[in-house]
């Protein structure tokens, strides 16, 4: 959801870079130390928003405090059957399944795409079915084969190509 317009009073501040981020695990992170505060966190969950070119901040008055990503822009975990992201908001549907050459694997879900958190990887993976021909060592070797999550294929990706195929920028600068 967009940003509501700032008061015309409020300053102009500049946008901050490289203070906030967010890791592989769905954790915040100020200056590279793990945020533990449930009032700051309850606030960059509910004010973490993207920008049309990809990047994604906090929206902090009227600053904006970009977001560094380890990996993507949302971060899922498993609670129970419901898929959640990091912020606790739903995952929605889940429309396809990537698993990269390190056994990373990522969600493209109605909220978004994400990276399923390594905590619920085994399980995730357990309920794969593979075909008659298929392994987890022939898929990451880059062979066809079919692995499918409920009717879903797994599919391999690099994930150097991530930002670019999903649109995001997992390291904002100024410009």
């Amino acid at each position: 959801m967009p940003a509501a317009p700032f008061p015309s009073h409020w300053p102009q501040v500049p946008a901050c870079y490289q203070w906030l981020s967010l890791d592989r695990r769905g954790q915040w992170r100020l200056q590279g130390e793990r945020i533990s505060h449930p009032g700051l966190l309850a606030f960059l969950q509910q004010h973490y928003q993207s920008a049309p070119d990809g990047c994604w901040f906090v929206q902090n008055g009227p600053q904006k405090v970009y977001v560094d990503l380890a990996a993507t822009p949302w971060v899922f975990h498993r609670e129970g059957d419901a898929v959640l992201a990091h912020t606790g908001a739903s995952a929605g549907e889940i429309h396809a399944l990537f698993l990269d050459r390190e056994g990373s694997l990522y969600l493209q879900t109605t909220l978004g795409f994400g990276l399923l958190d390594d905590r619920d990887l085994a399980s995730w993976l357990g309920e794969c079915q593979p075909g008659d021909d298929a392994s987890w060592d022939a898929l990451l070797a880059g062979k066809a084969i079919r692995i499918t999550w409920r009717d879903l294929p797994l599919t391999l990706i690099d994930a150097a190509e991530l930002p670019q195929r999903f649109a995001f920028n997992p390291h904002p600068r100024p410009e």
